[in-house]
């Protein structure tokens, strides 16, 4: 399959999902995107358009960030970097956005590390 066909139907699947998932002030949505090289996590309240709390790969906070990358277990660091940066504004239940990727691997590795911190999809 040709790239720009290949992106086409990404960014169809995006918008598909971004129809139905939406954020509210109680539940904001818990936006995932991967790129080749970071990982990208943004607690975002659609109803006023701003983003309560982020964490990524590129974040000064982040320890080692140097070594992480999108991988597993860079996932599985930012998920609970991520909840913690949440639980710390007082989130504690989201909408889960995985931006149009399959739910298994990274993005799984990432829901999971975040459930565990105590957040609740």
């Amino acid at each position: 399959m040709r790239t720009d066909k290949k992106l086409k139907l990404a960014q169809l699947r995006h918008w598909r999902i971004r129809k139905k998932v939406s954020g509210t002030s109680l539940r904001p949505r818990m936006a995932v995107r991967f790129t080749n090289e970071h990982i990208y996590v943004q607690f975002i309240d659609d109803t006023i358009g701003k983003t309560v709390a982020s964490a990524s790969t590129r974040g000064k906070t982040v320890l080692d960030r140097d070594k992480l990358g999108a991988n597993v277990k860079s996932a599985i660091t930012i998920g609970t970097l991520a909840a913690q940066a949440a639980k710390a504004v007082g989130v504690t239940e989201v909408v889960f956005d995985r931006s149009g990727a399959r739910y298994h691997g990274k993005v799984k590795a990432l829901a999971d590390a975040a459930r565990e911190v105590g957040l609740k999809f």
